[in-house]
């Protein structure tokens, strides 16, 4: 077994047995009435769900001490398909309570009692608004600052309100001993939320970095350079990311994530390169030398292993260069000879960032690139069209079953790159991806 399967199997029992701890604390106690067996299901299904929610505002919450071995990638994820199982059990939840006894339909009715029933409506709407809002934030036109506000919100109020719901209904929470490990068990991912949105921002804003250069590069990106100010240092590996906050406080709904592509031989003085894709990063341009900023990482498993004597290969799509810089120049600085295969695609050759220091990188490092451009210019001799299964065949050496794949891009060619991987026989635990859609 690899140590990627064997880590994601134990972190995966982990979270399963965190899950699944409301559950069992309710279940220390004999309920005096019982519902039934369906609306027995129910209820569990419900503590299910109250565990499930607790878990992904752990997961979510860029702690590196959680599973930080097995790739932010693969837990992001992990994260987006256990919040549909979430919404399940939680719309399973009252379906169920309610077929076993329709006279429990009384406790939405306002008429009855009005803060109750606002209150259940209340945690089914958010539960919903949280998980749709998370799938279809691009669609429903939610900018990330504001989402990621929406997203702390109501998941505060989701684990909160569900603890609150679970202690009044009293059914399986009755006892002071339930009660007390119930809150004691939800008051961990309450604490961890609260420290990721408020205390690890307290203790950021002694650790100031500042802009010192700004450059474009091919392929409407921009490349910014920090320097810490002071003695602190961002200490990384070649292929990590890291977060963001530009302006004088940690203090803001702007944070966003980019890949280190500055070598990590000099860790008090990093850069990152960002293309032109939305509204923050259409701003970069205009970033003046002296704006303070401040960093939150590094994160990532993204990181080729030094050791291995097969090499590895190296995929990207545009701007997914920027993590492959990173370990690219940190291999030339550390006079590292892993051998490495390069293929990169582009829609045009202007459009290639990077592509003169890749040139250099290749004569100097045991690299070859391959350039794949969809729109070749008149004369092109390289790769035509898109990563596939044939590319990678034509292209690569033959699979050894120790190399490993590194791919960053848009999503339909890392799929597509993927796909053909796994089409050539390379196992999914050799495959680390790398994806720019993490929210």
């Amino acid at each position: 077994m690899r140590p990627i399967t064997r880590r994601g199997l134990l972190w995966g029992s982990l979270y399963l047995l965190l899950a699944l701890l409301p559950l069992g604390i309710a279940l220390l106690s004999v309920p005096e009435e019982p519902r039934g067996l369906l609306g027995a299901i129910g209820v569990m299904f419900g503590l299910l769900a109250l565990g499930v929610f607790g878990m992904q505002v752990v997961i979510s919450g860029r702690h590196r001490w959680f599973a930080e071995s097995i790739g932010f990638d693969n837990i992001l994820q992990f994260h987006r398909q256990t919040g549909l199982v979430a919404l399940w059990l939680v719309l399973l939840h009252p379906l169920l309570i309610f077929a076993a006894d329709p006279g429990y339909l009384e406790f939405l009715d306002p008429r009855e009692d009005t803060l109750r029933a606002l209150a259940l409506i209340g945690l089914l709407g958010a539960s919903v608004v949280l998980i749709v809002s998370s799938l279809w934030r691009v669609q429903l036109g939610l900018s990330y600052e504001w989402w990621r506000l929406l997203h702390g919100g109501l998941a505060l109020f989701v684990v909160m309100g569900g603890l609150g719901h679970a202690l009044m209904a009293g059914h399986y929470t009755a006892g002071w001993l339930t009660a007390g490990l119930l809150i004691a068990a939800l008051l961990v991912p309450v604490y961890l939320l609260a420290d990721t949105r408020l205390l690890r921002l307290w203790r950021l804003r002694k650790q100031p970095w500042q802009v010192v250069d700004n450059q474009p590069a091919l392929g409407d990106a921009t490349t910014l350079t920090l320097e810490a100010v002071g003695e602190h240092r961002l200490n990384f590996n070649a292929g990590q990311f890291f977060w963001i906050t530009l302006g004088d406080s940690p203090f803001s709904l702007q944070q966003h994530p980019f890949s280190l592509v500055s070598s990590a031989c000099r860790p008090g003085r990093i850069s990152f390169t960002a293309k032109d894709l939305g509204d923050f990063t259409a701003t970069l341009p205009e970033i003046t030398p002296g704006t303070r900023a401040f960093i939150e990482g590094p994160y990532g498993a993204f990181i080729p292993d030094v050791r291995s004597a097969s090499g590895a290969v190296l995929m990207a799509g545009g701007i997914g260069v920027t993590p492959i810089m990173s370990i690219l120049r940190t291999f030339r600085d550390q006079g590292v000879t892993l051998p490495l295969w390069l293929i990169y695609a582009n829609p045009s050759w202007d459009e290639v960032t990077y592509r003169d220091e890749l040139a250099e990188l290749e004569a100097e490092l045991p690299l070859k690139v391959i350039h794949v451009l969809s729109d070749p210019p008149a004369g092109w001799q390289g790769e035509t069209g898109y990563i596939d299964k044939a590319l990678l065949e034509r292209c690569l050496p033959e699979d050894d079953d120790q190399r490993e794949y590194f791919i960053c891009g848009p999503e339909p060619m890392m799929n597509a790159a993927e796909g053909g991987l796994i089409e050539l026989g390379v196992p999914v635990t050799r495959i680390i991806s790398d994806r720019f859609a993490i929210v």
